[in-house]
C-alpha cells in the first residue's frame, strides 16, 4: 500500500487536477493524506469532493514539520510525497515510482517537476542511480515508510528539508533512484525568480531540440468543475421567437466541459424561465447590482458568493452574456483548452484589427496601432469582447476582478460572432439574420 502525503496551501486553481490524476492511477492500493497549511482560499472545500482518508491540519509551518504529520497518519509500507500545486502527468506516475523498490539496494525513488526548462536542463530524461549526489525534490518523491522511521524529516528546517534528509540516508549507504517516468506538471520552475523572457526563449529552443519536450499542462479538462455564469437583466427581449437568452443558455449547456450553467438575474420570472431551459437560478441577486453604472466584476464576485455558499466550488468560471446570440460552435470548449495549455490566469475573447485605432484622452487624440505600415507587417489590436466569452479562476472574480495578470487573447474570425444585440437597431438586424444563421442549434458547442 502507498499513502500519498499531499501538502496544500491555497491550492484551488491546482488541487482538483492534481487529485483528479491521483486517483485515476493504475496502482489502486493508495490512500491519500492532505496535509493543510491554513488555507484560506477554497482549497479545503474542492478536497471534500474527493475519497481523501485524512486531512491533517498544519500550524507553524516547516515543510519537514508538515510532512512527518501527514507520514504518522499513513498506513502505506510506502510514502509518496507530493504538492498540491503538482499534476501527475498520466496514471502511471504512481506504479514508476514503486517499480524502483524492488532492489533492496534502491530504497528510495525521486522524480522530477515537468517544467520545461528545469525538466531539461536540471532534471533530465535519463533515470539514474545516486550514491553521492543528495538532489532529491519532495515536490514528487517517494520513500519507505521504515526508512522515514529511522530518520523523520526536519521539523526546524526552513526549506530544502528533502536534501537534509537525502544526505542522511547516503550517508547511511542508501542510494537515491531518479525515474523521469513518473514525472509531473509543476506550477513553479526551480529558477521561480528568474527573468521571464529569457525563460521562454530556453523553452522554445528546447522544444525545438527534444521531441520529449511536453507543452502545456495536460490536464484532464472533464474532471474539472467548470461552472458558466450569464448574468442578465431582466425581463429578456425576445429574438427570433425566443427570449434572448436562450441563445446563451443552450450554448453554454451544448459545452462538453461546463458542468453547470447558473444565470444570475434579479427578475424572478427569467430565473424561472433559465430554469426551464436547464439552467440553475436558485437565487435572485439584489436589484442595485442591474443598474447601469454597476461594473460586471461586481455582479461576478457577487453572484460567486452564493454559488459557493451553495457548496459550488467551481475550478474554473465561464463568463457569458446574453448580448451574444451568434456564439461559434466550440468557443467555450476552446477556450477552456487554451487557459490550461498555456497556463494563462484568464482567456478573453476578442477581434483582431488592424486598421488605425485612436483614443481620446483629456482633448489629445492619441493612435494606439503602429502606425500606416502594410498589414502583413503590422502588430494587429484587439477589441474586447469578453461578453462572447471570458474564461477565467474564482480566485480573481473572488477579488473583484475579472482578470488575471497573465492574459491570452482567443481571436474569433466568425463575423456572426461579433454582434452583440443591445438596441433596438441591433435586434433589427439580428432578427433578419437568426433564422438563416440557425440560432441556437448552430451556436451550441456540439
Amino acid at each position: 500500500m502507498i499513502s500519498v502525503i499531499i501538502r496544500t496551501k491555497n491550492e484551488e486553481r491546482w488541487i482538483s487536477a492534481c487529485l483528479a490524476s491521483v486517483f485515476k492511477q493504475d496502482h489502486k492500493d493508495f490512500e491519500v493524506i492532505i496535509v493543510d497549511n491554513e488555507s484560506t482560499d477554497k482549497t479545503l472545500e474542492k478536497v471534500s469532493r474527493f475519497k481523501v482518508r485524512k486531512v491533517v491540519h498544519c500550524r507553524n509551518f516547516r515543510p519537514g514539520l508538515a510532512l512527518n504529520l501527514g507520514i504518522r497518519e499513513a498506513r502505506g509500507e510506502f510514502i509518496a510525497c507530493l504538492s498540491g500545486h503538482c499534476i501527475p502527468v498520466n496514471e502511471r506516475w504512481l506504479s514508476s515510482l514503486e517499480r524502483n523498490f524492488s532492489d533492496p539496494e534502491e530504497p528510495l525513488a525521486f522524480t522530477p517537476d515537468s517544467d520545461k526548462r528545469d525538466l531539461s536542463i536540471i532534471f533530465g530524461l535519463d533515470r539514474r542511480i545516486q550514491r553521492k549526489d543528495s538532489f532529491f525534490h519532495n515536490a514528487n518523491s517517494m520513500l519507505r515508510k521504515s526508512r522515514w522511521d529511522e530518520v523523520p524529516f526536519d521539523e526546524l528546517a526552513t526549506n530544502i528539508e528533502d536534501r537534509i534528509w537525502a544526505e542522511k540516508m547516503i550517508q547511511r549507504g542508501r542510494a537515491i533512484v531518479y525515474e523521469p517516468e513518473a514525472s509531473v506538471y509543476h506550477y513553479h520552475g526551480i529558477h521561480q525568480n528568474g527573468d521571464a523572457r529569457r525563460c521562454a526563449n530556453v523553452v522554445r529552443i528546447l522544444e525545438s531540440l527534444s521531441r520529449k519536450a511536453r507543452k502545456g499542462l495536460h490536464v484532464d479538462l472533464e474532471r474539472l468543475h467548470i461552472t458558466a455564469v450569464i448574468p442578465a437583466k431582466g425581463p429578456s427581449k425576445p429574438l427570433g421567437g425566443k427570449p434572448l437568452i436562450e441563445y446563451t443558455i443552450r450554448q453554454a449547456l451544448g459545452s462538453r466541459l461546463i458542468k453547470e450553467v447558473f444565470v444570475s438575474t434579479e427578475d424572478r420570472r427569467l430565473a424561472a424561465f433559465a430554469e426551464k431551459c436547464g439552467a440553475r437560478a436558485p437565487f435572485l441577486r439584489d436589484k442595485s447590482l442591474s443598474s447601469d453604472f454597476v461594473d460586471i466584476e461586481k455582479v461576478l464576485q457577487s453572484s460567486l458568493e452564493k454559488i459557493e455558499a451553495l457548496k459550488v466550488h467551481p475550478d474554473i468560471v465561464v463568463y457569458l452574456e446574453e448580448t451574444f446570440p451568434f456564439r461559434p460552435k466550440r468557443i467555450i470548449d476552446e477556450m477552456i483548452a487554451q487557459l490550461i495549455q498555456n497556463g494563462f490566469d484568464s482567456v478573453i475573447a476578442a477581434r483582431k484589427e488592424f486598421k488605425s485605432v485612436w483614443k481620446e484622452e483629456e482633448g489629445k487624440v492619441t493612435r494606439i496601432d503602429s502606425g500606416y505600415i502594410p498589414r502583413q507587417y503590422k502588430e494587429p489590436c484587439f477589441i474586447d469582447l469578453k461578453g462572447l466569452c471570458t474564461v477565467t479562476y474564482p480566485e480573481f472574480i473572488r477579488q473583484g476582478s475579472l482578470l488575471g495578470e497573465k492574459i491570452g487573447i482567443f481571436d474569433v474570425e466568425d463575423p456572426y460572432s461579433l454582434i452583440e444585440v443591445r438596441g433596438a437597431e441591433d435586434f433589427r438586424m439580428a432578427e433578419k439574420l437568426i433564422g438563416p444563421w440557425g440560432g441556437a442549434g448552430r451556436g451550441a458547442n456540439r
